[in-house]
């Protein structure tokens, strides 16, 4: 008889470990407490615009391939997947920065802006390719058990690189402060400053300029769909407006949960919900960390996010545009060194309907405003409301057009939404930063060390940040339950 596994959340990975456990032949039940599966990853639709509400880059495609790859199926029987050109654009106070979807046209960029830097910046990412290929086909393959799992002769040869930082390699290498930043900015998605951060993590300058920037056709919401599909023919059972209570343990085993007031037994609890408070439906006994271990982790950033539909199409934008048109170190240091509201805030604005146009209705545009901000912020309307005002006057101005009098609508999302629908512990965004000191084996680990039986996934957990780590956390988790039981 099949063993029963019991999936707590529904984001990329709890979906990604329920489609691998189902082809071990585990009988896998999704209990995820919101109205829709994704976790994060959901979707936010309002009078024919459609939003991605969470993840919105669609980098490193080889990841989504070799994940439908292990069930015989491939991205196209589910999505289609179209390459950005221009992969997006930097607006700094002075100039523009594009980001072609070559090397060859990045390369002319970066020669416009500083002279010789073409060749430097090949030879960077030449490198960042050989760092890509040990990461993802050694390191993050790793389930975070054992220090020994970084050491192979590849990594022995870039030991160097994890004691190094990405800052103090780029501007080892450039001295055009709009280049530093370009080249630091992929690592944010790891959650933490570049001069906090590996220099080994360079792969993600790969991702990007060698992988280039992706969409699926109707927005990352379609990768969350394709995956629920699979996991159905697969058979696993997938429940929402499941809120789980408890996690009930029994002679130091996992024996199921409290759903709804009601007893449901399995032989293994999985939860791909927020570590922190996956651990908080245990009873204290059985819970591996304290609170102060959370309260001294480096966590990736929360947001501010703005969802907003124009009754026109906007000028001078691409799909993806950074505005970096502040101080970027200013705002890195009111993120992470000294939390606070930030002063002048770098952000992101998202506009799908400029390449994908089913997402917004007839000449209208869909538009995603986000800025990053420390996590456990006071949040207010009358703050949201503050630095919405500021970010459209610095957006108007830099792409030298009005917009405010063409807003239909606009929805806000931050620190206290991220604890009620997700609860994100501190109202993180992005899990916990990927700083030396929280890598691989020193991250909270898949597997409990108090009780038999019960797992974890995520992006708090190994590999770390970003939905395709969250893919591979997935399968890291399942290839340990598998050799469990």
């Amino acid at each position: 008889m099949a063993k029963k596994v019991i999936v707590i959340g529904s984001g990329f990975s709890s979906l990604s470990a329920a489609c691998y456990l189902a082809k071990e032949g585990f009988e896998v039940s999704i209990y995820e407490k919101n109205k829709t599966v994704g976790g994060r990853a959901s979707q936010f639709t309002k009078d024919g615009f459609t939003f991605d509400m969470g993840p919105s880059w669609y980098w490193m495609p080889d990841i989504f391939d070799k994940f439908f790859a292990d069930f015989g199926k491939k991205t196209s029987n589910y999505y289609q997947l179209d390459k950005l050109s221009p992969a997006y654009k930097i607006f700094f106070s002075d100039d523009v920065i594009t980001i072609g979807d070559t090397m060859d046209k990045i390369c002319v960029e970066f020669e416009r802006i500083e002279e010789g830097s073409a060749k430097k910046l090949r030879k960077f990412i030449s490198q960042a390719q050989e760092n890509y290929d040990i990461a993802i086909n050694k390191v993050v393959l790793r389930p975070g058990i054992s220090p020994l799992e970084l050491v192979t002769k590849e990594t022995i040869l870039k030991v160097d690189q994890f004691f190094k930082t990405i800052s103090s390699e780029v501007r080892r290498r450039f001295k055009n402060p709009k280049l530093i930043a370009t080249l630091e900015f992929p690592v944010l998605f790891l959650g933490a400053k570049p001069s906090n951060t590996p220099s080994f993590y360079s792969f993600m300058n790969f991702a990007d300029f060698g992988l280039g920037t992706w969409h699926p056709q109707g927005g990352m919401y379609e990768i969350i769909k394709a995956m629920r599909s699979l996991a159905e023919e697969l058979g696993v059972d997938i429940h929402t407006n499941t809120p789980i209570e408890k996690i009930l343990v029994n002679n130091g085993k996992s024996k199921g949960v409290i759903c709804n007031g009601k007893v449901i037994s399995a032989d293994v609890v999985l939860s791909g919900a927020d570590y922190h408070h996956s651990e908080s439906l245990l009873e204290k006994k059985y819970r591996q960390y304290e609170e102060n271990y959370w309260d001294k982790k480096t966590f990736a950033p929360s947001s501010l996010l703005f969802y907003v539909g124009f009754d026109k199409k906007l000028k001078n934008v691409q799909h993806h545009n950074l505005f970096f048109d502040t101080d970027f170190e200013v705002h890195a240091q009111e993120i992470y060194d000294n939390p606070k509201w930030p002063t002048d805030p770098l952000f992101y604005a998202n506009f799908p309907s400029v390449t994908d146009e089913k997402m917004a209705p007839n000449n209208c545009e869909t538009g995603f405003f986000l800025i990053p901000i420390a996590p456990d912020l006071k949040d207010t309307p009358a703050l949201r409301s503050q630095y919405f005002d500021l970010i459209m006057d610095r957006f108007e101005e830099r792409t030298g057009q009005k917009i405010t009098n063409n807003i239909i609508f606009k929805e806000s999302f931050c620190v206290n939404d991220f604890i009620e629908k997700y609860n994100s512990y501190k109202g993180n965004a992005y899990g916990m930063a990927n700083t030396l000191s929280q890598t691989a084996f020193l991250r909270p680990k898949l597997k409990s060390k108090k009780v038999q039986n019960l797992f974890f996934t995520g992006q708090l957990t190994v590999p770390g940040p970003g939905v395709p780590p969250s893919l591979i956390s997935g399968k890291l988790v399942s290839e340990l339950i598998a050799k469990d039981n």
